[in-house]
Parts: structure tokens; sequence; C-alpha cells
């Protein structure tokens, strides 16, 4: 999650709330303009919200941190979806043979314009360390790669796991290089090429 600057006071209140919001939405609009993440300022994001530089500074040290805020909710979702994937499921129709898969890539075409500013070639390189972690985290969590335990997946107590972190960056790599390409599948047809992968990946790492 973002750090944003805190004076100690206890929960933030509606004015705090209202303006860091603003700069999010500030932001979320800047690169659905199709702006690199790289080629946006503090002052074009100031400018755009109609607020003073000083006042960014308040909430956030620079871009990238704003753009991580900015992207949490929609990352929480998208390892929502990577939880609910299992790679030996069967029974799911021809045409989407995992719908946890297919949200999944749906949720990066619903936000394409944000996701490809930042996890591209000009993106931000701690919010792509981030995405990576969390996601990691959450596959080593999941059913199909260790017992749920019902806890939070913590991408800073997470053991040396060749397979969780094989199934983030493989995820991750995909989806990417859909969005760079202007997502020319649709998501159910993402899934249909991704899943025999995924299902290879648990039978190999079922002997573990």
């Amino acid at each position: 999650m973002a750090t944003t600057k805190s004076s100690g006071t206890p929960p933030v209140d509606r004015r705090v709330r209202r303006t860091r919001t603003t700069l999010e939405r500030a932001l979320i609009d800047l690169v659905g303009e199709q702006r690199d993440l790289a080629q946006i300022s503090v002052a074009d994001v100031a400018d755009r919200a109609e607020v003073s530089r000083s006042t960014f500074y308040d909430h956030y040290k620079d871009v990238h941190e704003l753009a991580e805020a900015a992207s949490t909710s929609m990352i929480d979702d998208m390892i929502g979806f990577v939880l609910d994937l299992d790679p030996t499921r069967t029974g799911a129709s021809d045409e989407d043979p995992d719908p946890a898969l297919t949200a999944f890539f749906a949720h990066f075409a619903q936000h394409a314009g944000l996701y490809r500013s930042l996890l591209g070639p000009t993106g931000s390189a701690r919010v792509i360390e981030h995405v990576r972690r969390r996601t990691t985290a959450t596959a080593y969590h999941s059913a199909h790669l260790a017992p749920a335990d019902g806890v939070e997946p913590d991408p800073s107590d997470l053991p040396h796991d060749v397979p969780a972190a094989f199934v983030a960056g493989a995820l991750l790599g995909v989806a990417t290089d859909w969005l760079l390409r202007g997502c020319p599948r649709p998501p159910a047809e993402m899934t249909r090429l991704t899943k025999p992968l995924l299902t290879a990946l648990a039978d190999g790492s079922s002997g573990r």
C-alpha cells in the first residue's frame, strides 16, 4: 500500500480523504488521455485537481506514490481474482473454462489505460514491484499452491516458492503483454489460451 504523509493524528478527516480522492482521480484522468506516467508531473496533477503543489505534497511524495494509491483498490480487486483461480478446475464451459481467470483479464481490460501506464516500459517500478509481490503472495496462499489458511497474504512474510513466483510472473507477464498490444483478444479467449499453461504448472508442482 502507498505510504502517505501523516501528522500522527488519527483517522483521516473527510477533507483529507476528499483531497486525496481528487488527486487520484486527476491522475487517472491524465493517464486516460493516453499519457505515460513518466510524462506526468506533480504540476500536471495539481493543475488538473485544481489544488496547489504544496497541497499535493501534503499528501504524496511524488506522482509514483500517488499512482500506487490510485491503483490500490483496483489491485485489491485483481488479487481477489487470483485467489479464486484453480488450475485443476473442470466442468466449466468450453467457451469459458475458468470464470475467475476470465474475470482477471476482464479487470485488466476495464482499467487498461491505467494499468498500461503503470506496468508498461515507462511505468512505475514501485507499482510493478508492489503488484508482483502481492500477486506472488496471493498465488502462494491460493488453494492450488498451498492450503488456504484464511489469512490475508503478506508479501513481507513469504517463503521462496518457485511455483508461486512463476504463476505471478506468468499472469502479470501475459496480461501486460496483452495490454500493451491493445487487448487484441477478448478475455475469454485469453483464458482458453492461458488455462492449459496453468494446468500444466499445477500438474508439474503437485509432487513437491
